[in-house]
């Protein structure tokens, strides 16, 4: 079942999906690996729409209003240039990172997206916290949900949203110290660690900041287009409080809080 092709949209591939990656359970939801899902489900509020569960997962769809920036410099489009309004769906896979490609593809064959069409919110070990990215394409750097993709989807040439987590012992606390000499000591385990634990205190004042920002840039993918977004958002830092969100409606209404403490088979 293909999303309606009325789905037209700012140059270059629209954005037709957005997938937030994380793990299922209550004991993961306060991780940095699980910052994808609190980036999608803060968009789901954004945009009023409801989760149900599809495809081993939470998926949502809603409608999202693009117009052409025209080459502007900032959120606000260009004068003159097309807009109108867009189908998107919104994913949160539920079975554990390792196997987060597999609700994705039943996904994108079921509506008939391609990758090029995805953007995916992730975690990223090598920018630092609160610097948010967008890309598209690349590898999968040693995340096990990108390599998950990767694989089923069979290509990587889809568009990714990097949130900053940054490596063992990048924070100053008691906790990011003793990372740091875990991480010194080399191997899997101390990344495994790292991003199976919580925020620092220090991380998680500034943590609704750097999600505004990372739903702001994710809403721009859409509402400008990939090249545009990436413009306008791989060079700012600083959080950004949102505006209302250029819904069909124009109003932000509360979400359904998805269920994601379903569990599967275990994975980082």
């Amino acid at each position: 079942m293909a999303v309606e092709q009325a789905n037209k949209g700012p140059k270059g591939p629209a954005i037709r999906a957005i997938v937030g990656l994380g793990n299922p359970g209550k004991q993961y939801a306060a991780t940095r690996h699980n910052v994808g899902f609190m980036v999608i489900e803060r968009l789901a509020e954004r945009l009023g729409v409801s989760w149900s569960g599809k495809f081993n997962g939470n998926l949502a769809r809603g409608r999202m209003m693009w117009r052409d920036s025209a080459g502007a410099g900032s959120t606000g489009a260009g004068s003159g240039g097309a807009s109108g309004e867009r189908d998107l769906i919104l994913l949160q896979p539920l079975q554990f990172m390792n196997l987060s490609g597999h609700a994705t593809q039943a996904m994108a064959q079921f509506y008939g997206i391609k990758p090029a069409e995805l953007l995916v919110i992730h975690d990223d070990l090598d920018l630092p916290f609160g610097k948010v990215q967008l890309k598209v394409g690349g590898g999968h750097g040693g995340h096990n949900g990108l390599r998950s993709l990767v694989a089923q989807l069979g290509s990587p040439e889809f568009a990714r949203l990097r949130i900053g987590i940054g490596r063992p012992g990048s924070d100053a606390s008691a906790g990011g110290r003793a990372a740091e000499r875990e991480g010194a000591k080399g191997g899997d385990d101390a990344v495994a660690n790292w991003v199976l634990s919580p925020f620092s205190p220090s991380e998680r004042a500034e943590l609704p900041g750097v999600v505004d920002k990372a739903v702001q840039a994710a809403e721009s993918a859409v509402q400008l287009g990939l090249a545009a977004a990436m413009n306008v958002h791989n060079t700012v830092v600083k959080p950004v409080k949102l505006a209302k969100p250029a819904t069909a409606e124009g109003a932000e209404k509360p979400a359904a809080k998805p269920n994601s403490d379903r569990q599967g088979s275990q994975g980082t």
